[in-house]
């Protein structure tokens, strides 16, 4: 027992501090690769309901490719072939290359392969509204923007939020994939820790239970929200 205090503690010998960080940048990348998926699932899904027939090509091949293809090789085409096409695009424009962070990357494709399943969510949960209560509004007279804000967001929010919690939940656990990029997230650290003492079940351990903590308080924060909008619900 002593030695596990030592090795989790946060003195010069103990790898505490540095789990403590890996949790916080673990929470960056999911947050904001939550963010960013949400903003492009509704833009996708709007695609497949409302766009153009190029547009519902594009918006279905792409929910197609992120939900065939596993996330770990996605994650390391996109890490790499867009980081180097990022340098590409700035020596053709002049600019000299630029070292990307980590995090920002992580964050972009965690949410560009996220952003599929949760195009799919929203899609499901706008098909959800009564379509009788759309058409009276535009009856009334309603722009199609003001029908989306007052009438379809309010009653499809219930249909998505469970989806949508499941998704980062998803999300939390597929931060860690990030790891093998060489990310300083919360796996990654565990596995220097590991490496570093060859206590590979403690850290691991760690590493798990810091996970659970995310996610317990992640899911009694989503119920509570979830309540709230259910409350008009029958």
């Amino acid at each position: 027992m002593s030695e596990w205090i030592t090795l989790l503690g946060f003195s010069d010998q103990g790898w505490g501090i540095s789990l403590l960080k890996g949790m916080l940048v673990t929470l960056q990348i999911s947050i904001g690769a939550f963010i960013v998926g949400l903003v492009i699932g509704v833009l996708t899904a709007l695609a497949k309901l409302h766009g153009s027939q190029s547009m519902k090509v594009i918006a279905r091949g792409y929910t197609t490719v992120c939900r065939a293809v596993p996330e770990l090789l996605l994650i390391l085409l996109l890490y790499y072939s867009g980081s180097h096409g990022i340098n590409i695009l700035l020596q053709a424009l002049g600019f000299p290359e630029v070292d990307i962070g980590g995090v920002p990357v992580a964050i972009v494709v965690l949410g560009l392969v996220q952003g599929a399943y949760a195009s799919e969510i929203i899609r499901s949960s706008i098909l959800a509204v009564p379509h009788g209560q759309i058409e009276a509004a535009t009856c009334m007279g309603m722009t199609r923007q003001r029908v989306f804000w007052r009438m379809t967001l309010p009653m499809m929010a219930p249909f998505a939020l469970s989806g949508l919690a499941n998704l980062w939940v998803s999300l939390v656990k597929d931060s860690a994939l990030i790891s093998v990029v060489g990310t300083n997230e919360l796996l990654y650290n565990a596995k220097q820790a590991a490496g570093s003492t060859h206590s590979y079940l403690t850290f691991f351990l760690a590493a798990a239970a810091l996970y659970y903590v995310i996610n317990l308080v992640s899911n009694a924060a989503l119920r509570r929200v979830e309540l709230r909008f259910r409350r008009w619900m029958p």
